[in-house]
């Protein structure tokens, strides 16, 4: 597993558990509002861990690098600007926002889903400039579009059902939130529901080796509370991720790809 998964993960996840328990309020934003953020803290681990990241000095963007760690760090400068107001932070993140347009040419489009979601949502916390803001929307309203090597970052959300369109899901549905653009966050919730096993709301997923899904026949992205097969759990499995290490076998064979598909769903929710 690659350790920046884990840390867009936790920094997604850390956003999401401080909306939840800040003051009750309207939000303005993707993930969380300044005036959220305004309630946390500036000192113990989380904290320090979080400037040390936003500290670093980063290096140029590059979203066809789909292990390229700046998007974290530029995550990170938005995050503590949002809470300080110093504005040396949020210079860097206008800058490599703007260094992110057009980087992802000649790049798969699980590398742009990696990368994208963390420079929408910096963008989103520190406010660009006019200028910038406008032609990042511009750029945003293309990209999501934009065809890598046969694939769109709408198509892969659509028909990749593991750690590719969970992680397409992740970006698309932040470049939609960013833009307001409801009908296509209302999209990604249909997908997203028939990811998670509501085939009536979306069903169009193209999967493979079917053999860790639960009900074979009506194939899901994680199977649900419950699940058996030959008498062995398989509650909380990601088939389309689980089959990378191979056909249904017990015990399971170990691989990492879940762990990327989780990240993604985590964004996604």
């Amino acid at each position: 597993m690659h350790h920046r998964f884990l840390g867009f993960a936790v920094i997604v996840f850390l956003l999401f558990a401080a909306g939840c328990f800040a003051q009750k309020q309207v939000r303005t934003g993707i993930w969380i509002s300044p005036e959220q953020l305004a309630t946390l803290p500036t000192s113990g681990p989380a904290w320090i861990g979080l400037k040390q990241v936003a500290d670093k000095e980063s290096g140029v963007p590059d979203l066809a690098n789909q292990d390229d760690p700046v998007n974290i760090e530029v995550l990170a400068k938005a995050l503590v600007y949002a809470r300080t107001g110093q504005e040396k932070y949020r210079t860097e993140v206008v800058a490599a926002c703007m260094a992110a347009i057009g980087t992802e040419r000649g790049a798969r489009t699980l590398a742009l889903a990696r990368e994208l979601a963390a420079y929408v949502i910096a963008a989103d916390l520190v406010g660009l400039p006019v200028r910038q803001d406008t032609r990042f929307r511009q750029w945003l309203s293309k990209v999501r579009a934009t065809t890598l090597k046969g694939r769109t970052l709408i198509s892969t959300h659509e028909q990749r059902p593991n750690n590719w369109g969970t992680h397409a899901g992740a970006s698309r549905l932040a470049v939609a939130a960013y833009l307001d653009d409801k009908p296509e966050i209302e999209r990604c919730a249909r997908v997203f529901k028939g990811w998670l096993g509501d085939r009536a709301s979306y069903s169009g997923f193209k999967f493979r080796n079917l053999s860790w899904q639960a009900d074979e026949a009506n194939p899901v992205g994680i199977n649900p509370s419950g699940a058996t097969k030959y008498g062995h759990s398989i509650d909380g499995v990601l088939p389309d991720d689980q089959r990378r290490g191979g056909s249904f076998d017990w015990p399971p064979p170990k691989e990492n790809y879940v762990y990327g598909a989780l990240a993604g769903v985590l964004v996604q929710a």
